[in-house]
């Protein structure tokens, strides 16, 4: 059957050649251009390809499902035939299949399975802007692929809006092949003044897209797509235009039934006009019948994850240039169209230009698995355009090791080869390998349909994050809280997918503790003291619960959903008696004895405690400490507190500035630095050892700093240091006069008389440096300073003597004070004074 001609049919030939000449291609073509529905087609004849088959990936079911519909369309067929769909629950292919439309993760367990992947002649990673996880991870495996097992395998990148040269580079120079032009204009429409409204938040937004989207109605032909962040804006805005607007209103988001989802794929029964709400699953693959006009709400909603936690929260962020120009394109896939946007061209220019990579952003642990079975224990041989975070990585192994997933090594063990084969989170596929152990399997496995699907009671009983509520909605129990009728099927289903084994419900209630444990080591919660529900998780986090929650009175909860914050918020949880953790958690569980410092008491506290992470589930005083750790703890509290904090006497400051000030000219003599910083610094060596045995700040009073400083010189250094820099100076009269070494000179004050006798000026140090003699009177007065007291005695001191005698009549004032005896001399000093 002849096709209708789409811009991408002009460059299929060059796409073509390129495979015909090596191995890899990156096509660039914008949105609507029909790289989807016919590039798979036309590499179908290619002599390369043999009898092969051409994979062709897609990110979401619906999308890769609506693909294959429209590639067998093309050809006349139904689907299973040339053109197939593998899809997780779900597959049609046959013998006769050539192209089969699979998602992403779906091919990263074909290559695990088969690494050399037989039969296969070509990958298509369609939609490799969105830069998915699984796209990623599957690129880089493939690549791998490629170039140990098989130079055949032909790989193509596929966007609309792609990194053209990072992807060409990634893929060893792959040619460009770009293709240019919509299959209709798309007249853009920005707003004139931004809806954010200070105060009004969600609801501001939410009435302006209401609006915004009457308004395309009544100035556009042509059902209308409306690009909403998630599912609850969709419902309230469908309720704001419900009654004031004759279009049918259709929401598309991924928590519909499937049916539902297809349903919105063709044009309404009644013919009647529509209105689709959706989320981004509509920006990329799909063709919506009818629709010329798309209204963009301009925000996107995104996980993010605190890798040191692996705790992920929502957020809702402006969209990127590249995911605008998706959404843009949706109005020209039919007819001309038209794009509003509910931002002004100002704003336009500040959105980035593409959305950040999920495998920057994400939960790791998968991708770690992944690669350990893959054989790699980093990421770093694998060709990913962003490398994983380094941090993110080593956390996710973390967690790994804590399942049994991978060995100290943090290559996979046969545990985690059994988890990397189940279709979920390594959490939850470890939750039902070890309840199988105890015959649990069944209820595991509904425990993990339900972790791993929307909360049911979503938009009810708000005021519980009471796992067990939402076990007995999905039971359907009597008398129990309703489902959402589509999520409860979509989980029960998921639960038969994964274990034939059939649950009890009952048991599953009084499993639910020790289950969850298995799957969140790291989200154990133990109740804080105090009024308020606040917890510590075993993780080293801070969570809260609501007050008025009838879970917020126990003492151990298992956090499986939590909503990051400054402190996380725990919106599921499942409580567990402290038998339970231990039987679940036994081997976590380490008895820690720990002395520390306390600023509040200011001594040494000593605890032993029984640990599961950041948790103690006992807390207990640790008799019997052993001296040196009291010592080490309160030296932690001595460097919190400064050297401030320690007996300094006058003795013990003089021995430090002697010594900082004999290094300082004698560097030759290697003596230790007793800086502050340096005292800090090395406090464990000097000082900790004297703290044996103390467990209180004020028990260091006793310590006798002067020693254990003098100590930490060796014996030839407390003999040059007493020779060079002596702490006091032995005058004639026999007085010692301490040496001041404060200033760059030290200095002494001594009395005049007391210096009677003396012909050479003192010098300290080596080179000598002069000794600042401040000269006295009888009544200790400053009289004058002197670095050369024999030129003193020549010169300056008749005045001086002239002076004093005035003054101090009674003492005595020698003529020629060089030879005089010194004040307070015996007699034997006297005349030997005189003699000489």
């Amino acid at each position: 059957m002849e096709l209708p001609s789409l811009p991408v049919d002009h460059v299929l030939p060059d796409l073509c050649a390129a495979l015909a000449r090596g191995p890899n291609a990156v096509l660039a073509a914008p949105p609507g251009a029909g790289k989807t529905s016919r590039v798979p087609l036309a590499l179908l004849d290619t002599p390369w390809r043999g009898d092969g088959r051409i994979l062709m990936l897609e990110p979401r079911r619906v999308a890769a499902r609506a693909a294959a519909e429209r590639l067998a369309a093309q050809r006349g067929e139904t689907v299973g035939g040339t053109i197939g769909y593998r899809i997780r629950g779900a597959r049609k292919v046959s013998d006769q299949t050539r192209i089969e439309v699979v998602t992403e993760g779906i091919l990263t367990r074909m290559i695990q399975k088969e690494p050399d992947l037989p039969g296969i002649a070509a990958i298509l990673f369609d939609e490799v802007h969105e830069r998915s996880i699984h796209s990623d991870l599957g690129l880089a495996l493939a690549l791998e692929v490629q170039e140990a097992l098989r130079p055949d395998l032909r790989l193509v990148t596929m966007s609309a809006t792609l990194d053209t040269a990072a992807f060409a580079q990634l893929m060893r120079d792959a040619p460009v092949i770009e293709s240019a032009g919509r299959t209709h204009p798309v007249e853009t429409r920005w707003q004139d003044r931004t809806w954010r409204t200070p105060g009004k938040g969600r609801r501001g937004f939410e009435e302006a897209a209401a609006s915004l989207i009457r308004t395309a109605a009544h100035e556009a032909e042509g059902d209308i797509l409306a690009f909403l962040p998630g599912a609850g804006e969709i419902r309230r805005v469908a309720a704001a235009l419900e009654g004031r607007t004759e279009m049918a209103i259709d929401p598309l988001y991924g928590a519909l039934p499937f049916q539902q989802q297809r349903a919105v794929l063709v044009p309404r029964a009644d013919g009647r006009r529509r209105v689709i709400l959706a989320t981004a699953i509509a920006e990329t693959s799909l063709t919506v019948p009818g629709v010329r006009v798309v209204v963009d709400g301009g925000l996107a909603r995104r996980s993010r994850t605190d890798h040191a936690t692996g705790m992920a929260r929502l957020v809702t962020v402006p969209v990127s240039r590249a995911e605008a120009d998706q959404r843009r394109g949706r109005a020209g896939r039919e007819a001309p169209g038209i794009c509003y946007r509910m931002w002004t061209r100002g704003e336009d220019g500040a959105l980035p230009t593409f959305a950040p990579p999920e495998i920057l952003e994400t939960d790791l642990a998968p991708l770690a698995l992944e690669l350990a079975q893959w054989g790699a224990t980093t990421p770093d041989g694998l060709r990913f355009l962003d490398p994983p975070p380094d941090k993110a990585f080593r956390a996710a192994q973390d967690l790994l090791r804590d399942l049994g997933a991978l060995d100290r090594d943090n290559r996979i063990t046969p545990h985690g080869h059994a988890l990397a084969a189940q279709p979920l989170h390594p959490r939850l596929a470890h939750m039902i390998a070890r309840a199988a152990d105890d015959g649990l399997e069944g209820e595991a496995a509904l425990l993990a349909a339900i972790l791993n699907e929307r909360d049911p009671l979503a938009g009810t009983h708000r005021h519980t994050a009471d796992l067990a509520l939402r076990v007995a909605a999905i039971a359907g129990n009597r008398g129990g809280p309703a489902a959402d009728p589509a999520i409860r099927k979509r989980t029960l289903e998921e639960a038969r997918r994964l274990s034939r084994a059939k649950p009890d419900t009952v048991r599953l209630a009084t499993a639910l503790g020790p289950l969850t444990a298995l799957a969140y080591p790291d989200r154990i919660a133990l109740r804080r003291p105090g009024d308020a529900p606040r917890y510590l998780l075993s993780n080293g986090r801070g969570a809260v619960m609501d007050a008025a929650d009838p879970l917020a009175s126990q003492r151990l909860l298992i956090a499986t959903d939590l909503e990051d914050g400054r402190e996380a918020r725990i919106r599921l949880a499942a409580p567990i008696s402290e038998a339970d953790l231990r039987a679940a958690h036994g081997d976590l569980i380490r008895t820690v004895h720990q002395a520390e410092w306390s600023p509040r008491t200011r001594s040494v506290e000593a605890r032993m405690q029984e640990r599961l992470g950041a948790i103690a589930l006992i807390d207990q005083a640790w008799r019997d400490v052993p001296p040196d750790q009291l010592g080490a703890a309160l030296a932690v509290g001595v460097r919190n507190l400064g050297l401030a904090a320690l007996p300094w006497s006058d003795a013990a400051t003089a021995l430090r500035r002697r010594i900082a000030w004999l290094a300082e000219r004698s560097p030759d003599l290697a003596l230790p630095d007793l800086s502050d910083a340096a005292l800090i610094a090395a406090l464990d060596t000097w000082l900790t050892p004297h703290l044996t045995g103390m467990r209180r700040i004020d028990e260091i009073d006793r310590l006798d700093l002067t020693s254990i400083l003098r100590n930490a010189l060796d014996w030839q250094q407390q003999q040059t240091l007493d020779r060079l820099a002596p702490p006091e100076f032995k005058t004639p009269s026999g007085r010692a006069a301490r040496i001041d070494y404060t200033a760059d000179i030290p200095k002494i004050s001594v009395r005049v008389q007391d210096l009677y006798g003396l012909t050479t000026h003192p010098a300290l140090g080596q080179p000598p440096v002069p000794l600042a003699i401040e000269l006295l009177s009888p009544a200790n007065r400053p009289v004058q300073i002197t670095a050369d007291l024999p030129g003193f005695w020549r010169t300056s001191y008749a005045d001086v003597r002239k002076d004093m005698r005035a003054r101090y009549p009674k003492h005595d004032w020698p003529e020629d004070p060089a030879t005089a005896a010194p004040r307070g001399a015996n007699p034997r000093q006297r005349r030997t004074s005189t003699e000489k």
